[in-house]
């Protein structure tokens, strides 16, 4: 009996590591986050994979990935003048580093 394999899935086109990761999130709680629980938040390019996360995070920054957890953020409804519009949806990406790995200097 042979089994058939699915083919991967792929969404969009292929991303290099800079387009992967578009711009960390630096707020208190990330600061928090990054010292405390070494997790980075980072905006995301909406078709990345959690793969393709921690692949670029590894080429970019040298560091060792343990997890990598994704958010679909919504954009909110905004009022421009006098009509309501709404800001772009984007994707929030937590990466965890391994207890071994160095940390993750924005400076």
């Amino acid at each position: 009996m042979t089994m058939s394999t699915t083919p991967k899935l792929v969404r969009g086109p292929k991303l290099e590591p800079h387009q992967v990761i578009l711009r960390p999130i630096i707020t208190e709680k990330a600061t928090h986050q990054s010292t405390r629980y070494r997790a980075y938040p980072f905006e995301v390019n909406p078709w990345a994979t959690k793969e393709e996360i921690k692949a670029a995070a590894e080429e970019l920054f040298g560091v060792q990935v343990e997890k990598v957890r994704t958010q679909n953020r919504p954009g909110k409804e905004r009022r421009f003048r006098n009509k309501m519009g709404r800001l772009t949806h984007w994707k929030k990406a937590i990466i965890t580093l391994r207890e071994d790995s160095p940390q993750i200097d924005f400076i």
